[in-house]
């Protein structure tokens, strides 16, 4: 770095825009400023530390080896400054008109959005929501970049984001009434030997794989479904299938579906589900609000699962 010069705030918030988006439009989009703006705040920072800091590789920036090198530190020093400001002006959600972005996969949206959108409405009618369909892959990325603001999944997030455990979630083995295994125990040979039917989109579903192994259970699903709200009328309908899924959202079901839930026959721990926050410094006060909200609205809650209803007569 030149000697003789100062860090503007600005300049510095510029900076760790650029470093968590990986692009100038969406720095732009998250300052409420101008890209041309943007783009003349990093020519004033490539003068000021005489190196290029983030150079274009595709469609995205990468930073520099000293732009990484400076970002822990100006990162902790911006989220310092952020939450002196919000200790000062409080994050007030009666007033905000924010839209929050929280990933989640169907079976969370089924059963915990409603009592999440409940306790934000309760303290900010103003607030928007938009659920981001959960991407395993893509969410480290999301949470680094902050193009979510909190995410509740059962899969472990590489990397170090704060996250709290809301929920610890049984499974079981969900089939028709008229299945031949609907009545009596069930073995770990009746379960081998069946057919099996399984929802893509169940992010539960390598804590289910790992149990197979380690029981020793091979099993190749004969049917692939892409949706959650599907499967109650598939294992009525489509003959003989068994499916292995949340208890609590299979007992829901048979309320209304001609269904039966059997306890897994193999020895498999509560999947547990985590709720976790983003790891950029911007609106530091509006993020605790969220999340705090977000976890006690579920922690509260015991799912509406069982929306998903049949007609008593099938």
């Amino acid at each position: 770095m030149r000697q003789s010069t100062t860090m503007d705030l600005n300049l510095l918030r510029v900076f760790v825009a650029i470093h968590e988006t990986g692009s100038l439009t969406a720095a732009a989009q998250r300052l409420y400023v101008s890209q041309p703006a943007v783009s003349q705040a990093l020519a004033r920072l490539r003068r000021t530390f005489d190196d290029p800091l983030f150079e274009r590789d595709g469609r995205t920036m990468q930073p520099t080896a000293l732009a990484s090198s400076v970002f822990p530190a100006f990162r902790e020093a911006l989220g310092g400054i952020d939450r002196a400001l919000d200790s000062v002006h409080a994050f007030d959600p009666a007033r905000s008109d924010k839209v929050f972005r929280i990933a989640m996969a169907e079976l969370g949206e089924i059963g915990w959005l409603p009592a999440i959108l409940r306790a934000i409405r309760s303290q900010s009618p103003g607030i928007g929501v938009e659920v981001v369909p959960m991407d395993v892959e893509a969410l480290p990325e999301w949470l680094a970049r902050g193009t979510v603001d909190v995410a509740l999944t059962p899969s472990p997030v590489p990397g170090d984001y704060a996250h709290v455990l809301v929920k610890s979630q049984g499974y079981g083995v969900a089939m028709a009434a008229a299945h031949p295994r609907a009545h009596g125990d069930l073995t770990v040979a009746d379960y081998e030997g069946a057919d099996h039917v399984e929802v893509t989109s169940d992010s539960g579903r390598p804590h289910v794989y790992a149990a197979w192994d380690r029981a020793g259970i091979s099993i190749v699903p004969k049917v692939h479904v892409n949706h959650i709200t599907s499967l109650p009328v598939v294992l009525v309908e489509s003959g003989p299938l068994m499916a292995t899924v949340p208890d609590t959202i299979a007992r829901g079901w048979a309320r209304t579906w001609p269904l039966v839930v059997k306890p897994l026959p193999f020895d498999m721990p509560p999947v547990e589900v985590r709720l976790y926050r983003r790891a950029t410094t911007h609106q530091t006060g509006a993020l605790d609000w969220l999340f705090a909200t977000v976890a006690q609205a579920i922690q509260g809650s015991t799912g509406q699962f069982d929306v998903i209803h049949g007609d008593a007569s099938v």
